[in-house]
């Protein structure tokens, strides 16, 4: 079972437990301050919109919210058109929607491919893979990702393929399964990255509270107990965007900024704080912050 599929059940889970839950309360309430999510437009707008058409189609096949987040989150992921293919190829410019196709702009689309050792998460991440970090500190680049390389992303992993993290990504969070095309390590790994990421933003007001816990484990359903141990364990790491950022390959900061944002309600200032310390450590201006708020559909951070 791949870190991807764990990827998209925490997604849909810290959505449901945290952001998705804030907005929806808004909406209801016919609040709109400036402290809160704003729905007008980018990713955030999309999942209101395909929710509410769920609802008023009376739900959706299969059942649930996690299911309609999954659906909105992946950008309805299609198959090639004329070859069969599910996503990917050698033309691919990477995901046209959903989570994914945020994360591939933000990478540079079809440059996230990892079928070439030469670029994209091969290059970013390749070296790892042979323990050429073996003896970087614990907490460091090294002994986050280089212990999932040589560990947890090796499952349900294929040496190499011709899909982009974005398009593999969508195909999870459509499915909340594995994705057709299996990924390969380095992109498990960074699925990997991206759940403590989720998960450091979410604890970014102080806690989980155990109703959030829950509906967060609840989304969990059949995964591996070495799955499970690792987002438990990352549940109780104490939060630290510092330690966080030590861990982000270079090229990698606006995607793992991004997928935080998506975790977190941004309704207080303690939220706030997490998001600026988190851009600073990672090197991202106020202005490419800012950007990334847009394409979420969140108030900006920066004046």
């Amino acid at each position: 079972m791949s870190l991807m599929k764990s990827l998209a059940r925490v997604a849909a889970g810290v959505m449901l437990a945290k952001g998705v839950g804030s907005m929806m309360r808004t909406a209801q309430q016919g609040q709109r301050t400036a402290s809160t999510r704003t729905t007008g437009g980018g990713i955030l707008g999309d999942l209101m919109n395909g929710m509410g058409g769920a609802q008023a189609r009376g739900g959706v096949a299969g059942g649930g919210l996690g299911d309609i987040l999954g659906q909105v989150l992946g950008g309805g992921q299609t198959r090639s058109v004329g070859t069969g293919r599910p996503y990917g190829g050698p033309n691919s410019t990477g995901a046209s929607g959903g989570l994914g196709g945020i994360l591939d702009q933000l990478t540079g689309g079809g440059a996230a491919r990892t079928g070439s050792a030469g670029g994209g998460l091969g290059g970013l991440l390749g070296g790892l893979a042979g323990g050429a970090a073996g003896g970087a500190a614990a907490g460091s680049l090294g002994g986050l990702l280089g212990g999932l390389l040589n560990g947890p992303a090796q499952r349900g992993a294929q040496r190499s393929n011709d899909a982009s993290f974005g398009e593999v990504f969508n195909d999870a969070l459509s499915r909340q399964d594995e994705p057709e095309v299996a990924p390969t390590a380095e992109q498990n790994a960074v699925a990997g990255l991206m759940l403590r990421a989720m998960i450091q933003a979410a604890k970014a007001d102080g806690k989980i509270d155990e109703a959030e816990k829950e509906r967060l484990l609840g989304q969990l359903g059949d995964l591996d107990d070495e799955d499970r141990a690792f987002i438990r364990e990352q549940m109780a790491a104490p939060v630290d965007a510092q330690a966080l950022a030590r861990e982000v390959p270079k090229g990698l900061e606006t995607q793992v900024y991004m997928m935080s944002l998506m975790a977190i309600d941004f309704d207080n200032r303690t939220e706030a704080e997490y998001l600026n310390s988190l851009a600073q450590a990672m090197g991202i201006d106020k202005q490419m912050a800012n950007q990334i708020h847009q394409h979420v559909g969140v108030q900006n951070l920066y004046a």
